[in-house]
């Protein structure tokens, strides 16, 4: 006999109250949790921001005075310490337990909060580098405005220098959650806690990788498709995979590498001042000013 729609559905929602209860990692989650949609409304809200009067909500261009933009400041940092304390709960399995002075919890959260409002002019700063760097390297652009408005290169990296000062916080769940944001955007894929200088410019983009331990020195450009990337993962005795290594390359001043190409390793350095050609795979540092070149046989018919 078919069971009723009613039945049906009582089936299954004891079935995945049974699955909650069996599994301790994945089970129904009770303490707070940082909210994915909040923390990615914020940092839109945090490139109002940083680049008044291109996005609409924000601090236009007849709302720019000194009050209404301490007022929007003030609304995002609130919106952002209440997120830093979910992530808190979430990742260091704290309580609110109250203290002397209120919610411990709380109170470091805000303190977290005011190191990212903090630091809001100087991430301003080298994001207009990366406008200049764009305009200047990409001829077919024809201004800052359209550098801002639509390049997925300059969102990535803006995505990115917002995603970095939580995760040297060690707030981590909420940089995730921005890279990540920006990776399904644009294909470019900048991990939080790469090291990455002033004037970086990606141009298209799409397939754009650079893991957590790159780091990339002022005046660099990358094309799409390339990857900077782990050669091997170590593994403890266990087989578990071990962390806070440098697995990832170190890129110089002054570099460019071009579209497909894929640099590897922890202990490869591209020098200052090089040029890595399309498709080139390396796996081995390089000295500055170097030209490495993937060369295609062409055979005359």
């Amino acid at each position: 006999m078919q069971r009723t729609t009613d039945e049906l559905l009582a089936d299954v929602a004891c079935s995945l109250m049974r699955s909650y209860s069996d599994n301790e990692d994945f089970g129904r989650r009770t303490k707070p949790m940082p909210d994915p949609d909040a923390v990615v409304q914020l940092f839109l809200d945090i490139r109002r921001i940083l680049f008044p009067g291109y996005f609409d909500g924000g601090v236009g261009c007849n709302a720019d005075t000194d009050v209404c933009l301490l007022e929007y400041i003030g609304t995002v940092y609130w919106r952002l310490a209440r997120q830093i304390h979910n992530t808190l709960h979430a990742e260091n399995g704290g309580t609110c337990e109250c203290g002397p002075t209120g919610c411990e919890t709380m109170a470091l959260s805000c303190n977290y909060a005011r190191e990212i409002i903090s630091a809001l002019p100087e991430i301003r700063r080298k994001l207009l580098l990366d406008v200049k760097a764009a305009w200047r390297r990409d001829p077919a652009a024809t201004g800052y405005d359209e550098v801002i408005l639509s390049y997925p290169g300059l969102f990535a990296v803006a995505v990115y220098r917002v995603a970095h000062e939580l995760y040297k916080l060690g707030l981590k769940s909420m940089a995730r959650i921005l890279s990540e944001y920006a990776h399904s955007k644009t294909g470019i894929d900048i991990h939080p806690g790469a090291k990455i200088g002033e004037s970086f410019f990606i141009d298209h983009g799409t397939g754009v990788v650079i893991g957590e331990t790159t780091e990339i020195g002022n005046n660099v450009t990358i094309y799409q498709g390339v990857t900077l990337g782990a050669l091997r993962i170590d593994k403890d005795a266990d087989g578990g995979v071990v962390r806070g290594t440098k697995r990832h390359p170190t890129i110089e001043d002054n570099v460019t590498i071009y579209a497909g190409a894929t640099v590897l390793g922890g202990d490869t350095v591209v020098g200052r001042g090089s040029e890595i050609g399309g498709n080139v795979w390396l796996i081995e540092s390089v000295p500055p000013g170097s030209k490495v070149l993937n060369v295609p046989q062409i055979r005359k018919k």
